[in-house]
């Protein structure tokens, strides 16, 4: 995974692009009404309910765009809410309190959405040795704040990348002309280049799986689209010489049966590219 310093870096990226994306040369409908010396307070109010996420992103939104801006905050990333309830609230510059509204909004409502839907498949595997996974089925440009919600929701992140995993999926194999070759020649990558990456291979059906267990060095196995009697069979070959994920359309209806099979993870696109966003409003305090 990312470091914490590629991680802060990928936020203040975000935070910059979004705040001239948005603000251009100015907030003229703040800037022709209100003057530039008046003060007020705002409060983010919940008319949902979930998993809140992006409080922190939120405190550090408010700080980029003006570091006067006070936050009181009254409820933490990754605790429940419902309709009515205020999270926090945010004081200082009228027009500094207006410039960041949508920025902190538009990422809220997403990111609670997403912690919200991680935390259903969360609950769903209590009692079960199986972790859920997000993948790389983000949105471009603000794929760090999806995988952080995804924490906050309760789950754990796959790859942030490219380029901080080895994942060899069916074109990789195809393209490369077999399992056996793509892991040998990928193997050989990595010690030419002294890079410590782990590999997840993926395989299509059983004797595939037998094929990647015959090479060593593969930490997880992807256990692509499987139905659940192959599932099990396939964590019984597998029998602990790597970790084991299923994927491929799981879904809330079918994510604890693939768990019971005995897999270590199940991945699910769906928590980042299938949410509706919570429904927040930042209003004033009159």
């Amino acid at each position: 995974m990312i470091s914490e310093k590629q991680f802060n870096k990928e936020i203040d990226i975000i935070i910059a692009n979004a705040i001239r994306e948005d603000v251009g040369d100015g907030d003229h409908s703040s800037l022709a009404c209100i003057s530039e010396d008046a003060r007020g307070s705002a409060k983010l109010l919940v008319k949902d309910e979930g998993i809140i996420a992006g409080i922190d992103f939120a405190r550090q939104v408010f700080e980029y765009v003006d570091p006067g801006l006070v936050l009181d905050i009254k409820i933490k990333d990754g605790s429940p809410v419902k309709y009515g309830d205020v999270c926090f609230y945010v004081s200082g510059l009228s027009q500094s309190i207006l410039k960041s509204e949508r920025l902190v909004l538009n990422a809220m409502q997403r990111m609670s959405a997403i912690a919200t839907k991680t935390n259903e498949y969360v609950k769903l595997l209590e009692g079960t040795n199986t972790k859920i996974l997000d993948t790389r089925k983000t949105t471009p440009g603000i794929r760090v704040l999806e995988k952080w919600a995804v924490k906050i929701g309760g789950g754990e992140n796959h790859r942030f990348a490219l380029y901080d995993m080895v994942m060899l999926k069916d074109n990789h194999i195809d393209f490369c002309g077999g399992i056996t070759k793509a892991i040998e020649k990928t193997k050989r990558y990595l010690e030419n280049n002294h890079l410590d990456l782990k590999i997840i291979v993926e395989a299509r059906n059983l004797a595939e799986i037998e094929e990647i267990l015959r090479t060593e060095g593969v930490y997880r196995i992807l256990i692509d689209n499987f139905n659940y009697e192959d599932t099990r069979k396939a964590v019984e070959l597998i029998n602990g010489k790597s970790l084991t994920e299923s994927s491929g359309g799981i879904t809330l209806e079918t994510a604890r049966k693939y768990a019971e099979c005995g897999v270590d993870y199940i991945s699910s696109g769906a928590l980042t590219h299938s949410v509706y966003n919570m429904d927040l409003s930042l209003k004033a305090v009159k």
